[in-house]
Formats: C-alpha cells, sequence, structure tokens
C-alpha cells in the first residue's frame, strides 16, 4: 500500500515525488519503458532555472529523478495499462502487476500530434518524424521540411541545420507564434528557408518519403516537392485515453478543479496532461510541486 502513486516521469511527475517522499509519503512513480517525458527528446534547454549556460534534456531528467530517488521514491520502468477510481484504495496497473495506493497524481504528459494526411502513418520512422535530435543524424547533407510555426518547430529546424544540407520551414499561416528570439535565430540562419500559407496534404514515397505534396492556402494550387525527410512540429494531444473515470474537457485535457483535484477525489494532475496553455517544463515542474502539496494535504486530512 503506498500513500502515493504517480503515474508519468516527466518534470511533473519526478518534481511531484520529490516533494511526496521529502513529506514522508511512501511514494511509487509508474514511469513508463520509455521514462522522462520530452525532455528526454529535447537537446539544449536554456530556459529552465538554475542553468545559465543551459542543460541537456536528458540530463535534466537524470538529475530529477535521481533526486526523488535519494528521498526515497520507488520506479517501476513499465508502462501504465489501468486505473481504478472508483473505490479506495485505488487501484493501478503496470505490466502485470496491480499496485494500491490512497492517492493518485496523474502526470502523464502529452504526445506527438501528427498531421493525418496520406501517406504520414506509414512512413513514421522512414522519413517521418518527431523528434530532431533522436533523427537528425540520418538527415546528413539530405533535404528536409519541418512542419509548424511554434517554438518546438524552431528548435526542430535549428537542430536540423547541423546535419541537413538545407531546410524548409513549412506553415499554414502567414505568421509564426514562436518566440521572438527563436524566430530571429531561424530567419538568420542561412540553412533555413521558410514557406507561409502552405500546408502538407500527402507524404510521398514507397519504402521511404522522397517528396511532399503542397498546398498553397491563398490561391489553392497544389504542387509537389521533393524532399528526403519530414519532422512534424505542430503541437501535442494529452495522454488520458486510459483514465476512464476521470472528467476530461472538450480538448481531451483533464479538467482540473479546486487545486489540482480531478473529479475523482483523492486524485489529482500535474503537468501537460492539463495544462493546454504553456506546456514548459518550469510550469509541469510547478504543476507537480502544487499536486505534491495537495495530495499531501488531503491526506492529512
Amino acid at each position: 500500500m503506498y500513500d502515493v502513486i504517480i503515474i508519468g516521469s516527466g518534470p511533473a511527475g519526478l518534481t511531484a515525488a520529490i516533494y511526496t517522499t521529502r513529506a514522508d509519503l511512501k511514494t511509487l512513480v509508474i514511469a513508463g519503458a520509455r521514462w522522462g517525458g520530452q525532455l528526454m527528446l529535447t537537446t539544449l534547454v536554456e530556459n529552465y532555472p538554475g542553468f545559465p549556460d543551459g542543460i541537456e534534456g536528458p540530463e535534466l531528467m537524470e538529475n530529477m529523478r535521481k533526486q526523488a530517488e535519494k528521498f526515497g521514491a520507488e520506479f517501476i520502468d513499465e508502462d501504465f495499462l489501468e486505473a481504478d477510481f472508483l473505490k479506495s484504495p485505488f487501484t493501478v496497473k503496470a505490466s502485470d502487476k496491480t499496485y494500491e495506493a490512497k492517492s493518485v497524481i496523474i502526470a502523464t504528459g502529452a504526445d506527438t500530434k501528427w498531421l493525418g494526411v496520406p501517406g504520414e502513418k506509414e512512413k513514421i520512422g522512414r522519413g517521418v518524424s518527431s523528434c530532431a535530435p533522436c533523427d537528425a543524424a540520418f538527415f546528413r547533407n539530405k533535404n528536409v521540411i519541418v512542419v509548424g510555426g511554434g517554438d518546438s518547430a524552431m528548435e526542430e529546424a535549428l537542430v536540423l541545420t547541423k546535419f541537413a544540407l538545407s531546410v524548409t520551414l513549412v506553415h499554414r499561416k502567414d505568421s509564426f507564434r514562436a518566440s521572438e528570439i527563436m524566430q530571429k535565430r531561424v530567419k538568420e540562419n542561412p540553412k533555413i528557408k521558410i514557406m507561409f500559407n502552405t500546408e502538407v496534404v500527402e507524404v510521398l514515397g514507397d519504402q521511404t518519403v522522397n517528396g511532399v505534396k503542397i498546398k498553397n492556402n491563398k490561391n489553392g494550387k497544389v504542387s509537389e516537392m521533393p524532399i528526403d525527410g519530414i519532422f512534424v512540429a505542430i503541437g501535442h494531444f494529452p495522454n488520458t485515453g486510459k483514465f476512464k473515470d476521470i472528467e476530461l474537457n472538450e480538448s481531451g485535457f483533464i479538467k482540473v478543479r479546486n487545486h489540482f483535484l480531478t473529479n475523482k477525489e483523492g486524485v489529482f494532475v500535474a503537468g501537460d496532461v492539463h495544462d493546454a496553455e504553456y506546456k514548459q517544463a518550469v510550469t509541469a515542474a510547478g504543476y507537480g510541486c502544487s499536486a505534491a502539496l495537495e495530495a499531501e494535504k488531503w491526506l492529512d486530512e
């Protein structure tokens, strides 16, 4: 029997674990087979407080995990399967085992949102990617495109310039939503070209990507563009599909009540699984802290 089970191991889940264990609550973290969240797929993180020279995403997550383990958090690197929040104690299943807890913190984060166009799904891993730090080296001296207009798209494009021959940023609107500093870096990089008012409508190629069909949103013209790879950076969707009894909003994010409480008393939420607005590592960590404090207070009461 655990005081708290934390489902998820990104900044929110690991910060929550640091706080619950320091409060002397017996804590289990269901970390997942690919633990660490989205920061495990990033390179240099420059906007997390305390690191004036930046820190590599995986290193930051390793440090957070070690800190939680130091204070006594137990970890299971297995994927969460299902949970029963209808009766107390709550039960949470991972792999072939079931665990019990008095309270639960859901911190399952969010995953990549794909374009959903013909030819995309079957070529994921064969020219279609959502992670430049993971796959950029496979596109050395090749021509690639990045789809998106936010900071993630800018970062993907900049990482790819270290390997690719050319990088084209494709965005369906006439301006980016990325921060000014990221836009400046992109626009000043000679390897990066920009195509506004353009959508990818099909991914071409037999076994691997050899081009895309693009549509001009102003005149409706569709043309083919030869490329070797496509990196999708248009956002993420919350990992809420396995929670049967938890209330979600219209976008699929967990609906929050009164200080990070879900519609089930004793079940709390933290991070990108409910935060559709900021989606930053530092805000996720802050949410993890808050959820842990609320769980501690609820258990005391």
